[in-house]
């Protein structure tokens, strides 16, 4: 099971397209457009919101996208009826960008917190507990300086493929300095075929973690 995403939105087009975009990045997510009002015009509706927000949940909760504010308040109304509405969150976040990034965080299986800070860009992750300086451990370090030699560079799916990589290990991952983790992170770098990326990984599976990368970008991100 995953954390399902719910797509509101004023149109019923819209929240279907995202649905689109983001199901392509990930494909056992569940995904569920809540667009444009019962009549099929312009607006929304409590009773399309509260049925794809049960049609999304799986039990580890949901994450909704909104398009404008009026798309909040429907997505809270619903929220306020929902038989376990600690499992829903309502992501601070642009529709289509923070449904891709959740969507891919969702894919590798985080859980609902970390699915909603992927989908929201100025989210920063809690600073971890410091030791006591005598009791401190040099943390493992790994560094890979590579060509992106894909068409498509660190864009769209390589991006989500990166991020779904990195994510599987017990490491803090940079590519040119930007939280490898973070899907809108690495897509604001907009690193195109040829550019050189900077990789560098911290913590118990360092090496591990620059391994798999050095191998993705060589099998050129699956493309053919």
């Amino acid at each position: 099971m995953t954390v399902g995403l719910v797509i509101v939105s004023h149109s019923a087009r819209i929240a279907e397209g995202v649905v689109e975009l983001a199901a392509q990045m990930a494909p056992s997510v569940a995904i569920v457009a809540a667009g444009g009002t019962d009549d099929g015009g312009i607006g929304t509706s409590f009773d399309r919101v509260q049925a794809a927000l049960a049609k999304a949940e799986s039990g580890d909760g949901v994450v909704v996208l909104c398009d404008l504010g009026s798309a909040v308040l429907t997505a809270e109304t619903a929220l306020d009826f929902a038989d376990a509405p600690e499992r829903i969150r309502i992501a601070d976040a642009p529709i289509v960008e923070g449904a891709v990034a959740a969507a891919v965080a969702a894919e590798a299986g985080e859980p609902l917190d970390r699915v909603v800070a992927a989908a929201e860009p100025a989210a920063t992750a809690a600073p971890a507990p410091t030791e006591p300086a005598a009791e401190r451990a040099e943390p493992a370090t790994a560094r890979l300086e590579i060509a992106l030699e894909n068409e498509h560079g660190l864009h769209a799916r390589p991006a989500s493929e990166l991020v779904r990589t990195v994510t599987g290990f017990d490491a803090s991952v940079t590519v040119d300095g930007v939280d490898a983790k973070s899907l809108l992170r690495v897509l604001a770098l907009g690193l195109d075929r040829g550019a050189l990326a900077t990789f560098e990984a911290t913590g118990p599976q360092a090496a591990e973690a620059i391994d798999a990368i050095g191998a993705l970008v060589r099998d050129r991100f699956g493309e053919s």
